[in-house]
């Protein structure tokens, strides 16, 4: 079986526990489209609403006449307003994602795309238009395009750390970015910065190892990159704890404080707890935390 399918496979069975993801198109201007799904208000598209009683100025045609026969009262058949959102996804495919610290953890890679495709599946089956930033995989609905996301994000890159992509980010539109963060942090400056120069507003995951959290280590270690440019060895690993976890706690501050400046939102997932928490939490802050 191909890695694409399996991805999916397994994408589609952690979205199956959630109801359809509904994007809250927070900013219309600009980019109202007739979509698949509704806005619980009364306007044009295919899907029904609602009965109401007919009232002065309603059209002729606008009369459901097999419900108003069931009584002395003419009825309209309301449809819903229909506006599909565009949701741009980026997940990180550097070498620094291929990493896990135990046989019982799942590489930060494989569970970012997961995690990715899941939100995918849920938006699409909500009618949403989903795609890759960049150029090379626009905004699209369908199932069809869940395969392409799962066909892109099963090819790694070479380099350690892959920047966040930031071209053709849709003006208004919704944005999801998973990735440990730990690269060059003026490349998603530069990314989140531009995002919201276009009024995209979005959410970044990060996901990390639990041991990129507690540094357990001790004595003689050799700390090497996945991709191989980095490697350093020492005799007292213990040593470096404290420092490493403030370097840490500094990026991550970064990171918060660049979110709120370009009103992004920012959520931490390990690879030790199921990747189902970090898709609910997901779920609500896409969709604004309201139904």
């Amino acid at each position: 079986m191909s890695a694409p399918r399996v991805l999916r496979q397994r994408a589609e069975a952690q979205a199956e526990t959630l109801p359809p993801l509904l994007a809250r198109a927070e900013h219309l201007a600009g980019t109202v489209l007739l979509g698949d799904h509704g806005r619980r208000r009364a306007g044009l598209g295919d899907d029904f609403w609602q009965y109401r009683p007919a009232q002065a100025g309603d059209s002729r045609r606008m009369i459901d006449h097999r419900r108003s026969a069931r009584g002395d009262v003419q009825y309209v058949r309301e449809r819903e307003w229909e506006i599909a959102q565009s949701v741009m996804l980026w997940v990180d495919q550097g070498a620094s994602m291929r990493f896990a610290s135990d046989k019982g953890y799942e590489i930060k890679a494989d569970r970012a795309r997961l995690i990715g495709l899941s939100v995918a599946i849920l938006l699409v089956r909500a009618g949403e238009r989903v795609g890759l930033t960049g150029t090379t995989l626009p905004p699209r609905r369908g199932n069809g395009q869940i395969h392409r996301l799962a066909e892109a994000w099963s090819r790694d890159a070479a380099a350690d750390y892959a920047p966040p992509e930031h071209r053709a980010m849709i003006p208004h539109s919704r944005a999801l970015f998973i990735s440990d963060f730990l690269g060059d942090m003026q490349e998603v400056e530069l990314a989140l910065t531009k995002a919201a120069d276009r009024g995209v507003k979005g959410v970044v995951l990060q996901v990390l190892d639990p041991s990129e959290e507690s540094f357990p280590y001790r004595g003689r270690t050799i700390f090497e990159s996945v991709g191989g440019s980095i490697r350093h060895e020492t005799l007292k690993a213990g040593e470096l704890r404290n420092r490493y976890l403030e370097r840490l706690a500094e990026r991550r501050d970064m990171l918060a404080a660049l979110c709120r400046a370009t009103g992004w939102q920012m959520g931490l997932h390990h690879t030790g707890e199921s990747a189902q928490v970090a898709l609910l939490w997901l779920w609500r802050a896409l969709d604004g935390g309201t139904r």
